[in-house]
């Protein structure tokens, strides 16, 4: 049994605009430490065994210049890659998908040697981003798909003692259990979202309809 209230309380959650080379842009940054050292925290997140076991199955050349393919979803380039050094590493990749792109930087932190804050930082142009679909979801479309990332990696890394497959995972976010998760998630980008500007109705109704959109779930019906 996974507990869900200590998963999200661990994770740190913020939305900002800014322009970057000249356009508005959206940026959403997820955080969480975990208990392990800074270059197993890589080796999970860089080695497409260790990322199929707690992400998705991915192809392609994960090195400087080369392209890469999640199954049945994103692809794209990996534009910088910093192997560890220092106690810190990181990698940069354009996020592909359903004809636009984005861009993706992950940022290791090597905490005491024994624990590594994991840092996600997803970039998206405001022009980009269809209005409508903004109004509907705001931040929590995008942000809960990465709290399920990082939730996934933090069972990988034995944050809690549970495990879920990936093959498990739809059905795991359809059941109760995964059901509360989602639900907790789209309220930690509603206040994500409140922390940005956006007004406690607007967000909370985005919050809602993110809810719906991973579970099938009108809330209160």
């Amino acid at each position: 049994m996974i507990d869900v209230n200590e998963q999200i309380d661990a994770v740190t959650r913020e939305l900002r605009t800014e322009d970057l080379d000249g356009e508005p842009s959206r940026i959403q940054l997820i955080a969480q430490e975990y208990p392990a050292d800074l270059a197993d925290v890589w080796a999970a997140a860089t080695e497409p065994e260790r990322i199929a076991r707690w992400f998705l199955p991915v192809t392609g050349s994960l090195e400087l210049g080369g392209r890469y393919q999640l199954e049945g979803n994103a692809g794209g380039e990996v534009l910088a890659c910093s192997p560890p050094a220092d106690g810190r590493a990181s990698y940069r990749i354009t996020w592909e998908y359903g004809g636009g792109m984005s861009w993706v930087t992950v940022r290791l932190t090597s905490i005491d040697g024994e624990r590594t804050r994991f840092e996600l930082e997803h970039v998206a142009r405001v022009g980009d981003i269809p209005e409508e679909m903004w109004q509907t979801f705001g931040p929590g479309a995008t942000g809960v798909g990465w709290d399920q990332a990082l939730l996934g990696l933090a069972l990988h890394l034995g944050t809690q003692d549970a495990r879920i497959a990936p093959a498990d995972a739809m059905a795991w976010m359809l059941s109760e259990e995964g059901r509360a998760f989602s639900r907790a998630a789209a309220d930690g980008w509603a206040a994500a979202h409140r922390a940005s500007g956006a007004d406690a109705e607007t967000a909370a109704r985005a919050a809602d309809a993110t809810f719906g959109f991973y579970t099938g779930e009108t809330p209160g019906a």
